[in-house]
């Protein structure tokens, strides 16, 4: 079947210049200069193209066409009088023959100016997503997401990975979010899940034999939106390795991820591999959280001891933690301003104090830390102009206080954000468990299919002690890039016993783990292979590449913050017929 073009809108050039063509797209604009004289831009998905009206003829043609209907456009390529030198093809012009409607946009009045569709309202570019997704600067994300995958695919290709998909209609796991629940028509009362990941599916392969696995995975759930993750539904590069370590599955993915970000990332810098490796209970001290941003060269200290008994409320019996810059010459509304901001972020009040030109401490809490001011000097390296911005409270409250002191420091002073660049590590040994800051009890910290580290003996030695529970690490490790965590993966937990016994520790007995994982677990008692894995975030990547502050721009059709496709108009409705067919009736409690 023959094209209804010769070229499309964006390759045309001098070179063309006296050929007949035929170009197809989008009417962008039209610009009349005289009443038999108009320039119109053309669009399609590869550029723009300056087609001409010089002629009564053509005037009438062009004249009653609305703005984004589609049209085709046959005439001559000729060179431009006055050039555009910002576009390919800003050397020539198309003057028409035929100007034909292919189809008619039906409304004078658009919901936005396509080229300027990112400065509407974000509700309203969702539901107009396919207008949205005309301007060629909304495009190239998605542009760059195909280019991106394709490229993950590859290289995961090229290193032996078979790409299998797994199943989208599953049970329901723990995972640590709500599941998507499907109700099964031919078993009243039952749901099938939609999966939060391919977690057990990918394990059950490694117990099949497979070596290597990938998969560019849906993901579904049911949690709230924050500008670094969509409601619903994401994408994330899921892989697997049998017979593997915790080394194995890291500098496959370094191999895979550090060429990504040098060919399609927005930054040039990039950090190389082996990425820094650093333990979570030390990007806890050091960072205030297990996802530092290390493009930012501030760091905690823990001040505790120097404060304690210096009479300030606040610090008696807390642990104290302190961010320190020094040259510092904000005003005090500034610094107000950042006390405020750091409220809201974590619920918890900071404190400061300044350090004047003759080494005095001044101003905020000062007065409180007077006889407690040379072994803060001593500990901080403070000086004249020295800035101290402290936190206080629980340990874990204390250290992500100061986490968020940290980061807005960083971002507002000048001088201590390297934007320009990816910074890239891993957080490693994360806790095996850890204290549900709802239920009180002991809770899986990460990932309930890791290998605790110690192994079997590990649990036996802390069986029945809450405080070495706590102090057992698992084989964990999360990817952190620009503050952002990008891939999270463990070494799998394997042997059937060790996973019952670290059931255990959180009140879930044997048969527990029989009912809520028959098929891994009875799987692994066949003869399981140690194997290990990771999932990189494919949007969230997406996002860090292109430099984008809401992952809403790099994925085609994404929900808005209340999980609504408001294009869609979904969640809807459904006909009590599609009810009483999967035997569902309707019980709405009001709030």
């Amino acid at each position: 079947m023959k094209q209804s073009r010769t070229h499309n809108c964006g390759e045309l050039r001098l070179a063309n210049a006296g050929q007949k063509v035929t170009i197809v797209g989008w009417l962008e604009n039209i610009r009349e200069v005289g009443s038999n004289f108009a320039f119109c831009v053309v669009r399609d998905f590869y550029g723009t193209t300056q087609v001409v009206i010089e002629n009564e003829q053509m005037m009438k043609v062009i004249k009653p066409i609305t703005k984004e209907s589609t049209i085709s456009v046959t005439g001559t390529v000729r060179e431009r009088e006055s050039k555009n030198t910002k576009i390919p093809t800003g050397e020539i012009e198309v003057v028409p023959e035929k100007i034909e409607v292919l189809g008619k946009c039906m409304h004078s009045q658009l919901p936005f100016e396509i080229n300027k569709s990112r400065d509407a309202d974000e509700n309203v570019r969702l539901k107009y997503r396919y207008l949205d997704l005309r301007n060629p600067a909304v495009k190239c994300n998605i542009i760059l997401r195909c280019q991106v995958v394709a490229e993950l695919r590859r290289l995961m290709t090229e290193k032996g990975f078979l790409e299998i998909t797994t199943p989208i209609l599953t049970a329901s796991s723990p995972e640590g979010a709500r599941d998507y629940l499907v109700p099964a028509r031919n078993h009243p009362g039952k749901f099938y899940a939609l999966p939060q990941a391919p977690q057990q599916f990918k394990q059950l392969l490694m117990t099949s034999g497979f070596d290597k696995y990938f998969q560019i995975a849906p993901c579904f759930r049911d949690e709230d939106a924050r500008a670094d993750r969509t409601p619903g539904e994401f994408y994330q590069m899921d892989m697997e390795m049998a017979f593997a370590t915790q080394e194995d599955v890291l500098s496959t993915l370094e191999e895979v991820l550090v060429p990504v970000f040098e060919k399609f990332g927005k930054y040039r810098r990039i950090s190389q591999a082996p990425f820094r490796h650093i333990p979570f209970r030390e990007a806890m001290e050091r960072y205030g959280s297990d996802k530092p941003d290390l493009r930012i060269d501030l760091e905690i200290s823990d001040i505790t001891a120097e404060v304690q008994g210096c009479g300030f409320g606040p610090f008696e019996g807390s642990t104290v933690k302190a961010v320190v810059v020094h040259d510092f010459t904000q005003a005090r509304k500034w610094i107000d301003k950042l006390l405020a901001d750091v409220e809201v972020q974590t619920g918890n009040k900071a404190c400061w104090v300044k350090v004047d030109e003759n080494g005095m401490l001044t101003g905020g809490v000062s007065k409180f830390l007077q006889g407690c001011a040379p072994a803060l000097t001593e500990k901080l390296g403070l000086k004249p102009g020295s800035f101290v911005c402290m936190a206080a409270g629980k340990k874990a409250a204390a250290q992500k206080t100061a986490g968020v002191i940290r980061t807005l420091l960083g971002k507002r002073v000048p001088g201590h954000f390297d934007e320009e660049q990816y910074a890239l590590c891993w957080i490693v040994d994360f806790p095996m468990y850890e204290m549900g800051e709802e239920s009180g009890q002991l809770e899986f910290c990460h990932n309930p299919f890791s290998m605790p580290q110690g192994g079997m003996q590990a649990l036996l030695d802390a069986e029945g002690d809450t405080e070495k529970l706590l102090a057992v690490h698992a084989d964990q490790y999360d990817l952190v890039v620009n503050g952002y965590e990008s891939a999270s993966g463990a070494v799998r937990n394997h042997d059937p016993e060790i996973m019952v016994k670290a059931f255990q520790m959180v009140g879930l007995g044997e048969e527990d783990v029989k009912s809520k994982f028959p098929a891994m677990y009875n799987a692994f008692t066949y003869g399981a292979p140690p194997h290990a894995g990771a999932a990189p975030g494919v949007d969230r990547l997406i996002m860090l590449l292109t430099g984008e502050e809401s992952i809403r721009e790099v994925i085609t059709f994404p929900m808005n913050k209340n999980a609504q496709d408001l294009m869609m108009d979904a969640p809807t409705t459904v006909s009590q017929k599609q009810l009483d067919d999967v035997h569902i009736a309707i019980n709405i409690r009001e709030s």
